[in-house]
């Protein structure tokens, strides 16, 4: 498959987990739905299929310099803008094909504050740490020896809705 019609097919399925018409990431529009989503196929297809930026300007009917504006304002749009961080999640849950019933984080930030807010303690003074992963974001909680079985059950108890692991490390 060429890198046109692997980007073309991550706008299809951009537009269609959004329920946009298809092939509107191309118009000129700056709804924020469509140019959320316009950016997260664009950053999915720069991070995880490595599409070269003059196929993804040229499908999207844009400047190539518009695909570096996507990749450097990702990581702030996901922590701060509702909208974004929706549209992202709900099009890169698909494009990994993960299980419909089971969430991910997209955030290491937001995955780490989700865990310290429903009764996962960290130590001042660790001796082990555990790395819990959801989708592609690592975090690692400091422990120690006789807190740690405590704080995995807290993880899983906290995480029985997501898609996640823990290691001990």
């Amino acid at each position: 498959m060429t890198e046109e019609l692997n980007f073309k097919a991550i706008c299809s399925l951009a537009t269609r987990v959004c329920g946009l018409p298809e092939g509107s990431l191309s118009n000129k529009s700056r709804v924020v739905n469509l140019q959320a989503a316009r950016a997260s196929a664009s950053y999915i297809a720069l991070t995880e299929e490595k599409i070269d930026r003059n196929v993804i300007a040229d499908v999207l009917d844009r400047d190539r310099t518009v695909t570096y504006h996507y990749e450097r304002t990702h990581k702030k749009n996901l922590n701060k803008c509702k909208v974004y961080r929706k549209i992202f999640t709900k099009i890169y849950k698909e494009y990994k094909n993960l299980d419909g019933e089971k969430e991910i984080f997209v955030s290491k930030r937001h995955l780490r504050n989700y865990l310290l807010q429903n009764k996962v303690v960290e130590s001042e003074n660790p001796d082990v740490f555990l790395e819990v992963k959801s989708g592609e974001c690592i975090c690692i909680i400091k422990t120690t020896y006789f807190d740690f079985s405590n704080q995995i059950k807290n993880i899983s108890l906290a995480l029985v809705n997501y898609h996640y692991s823990v290691k001990i490390i």
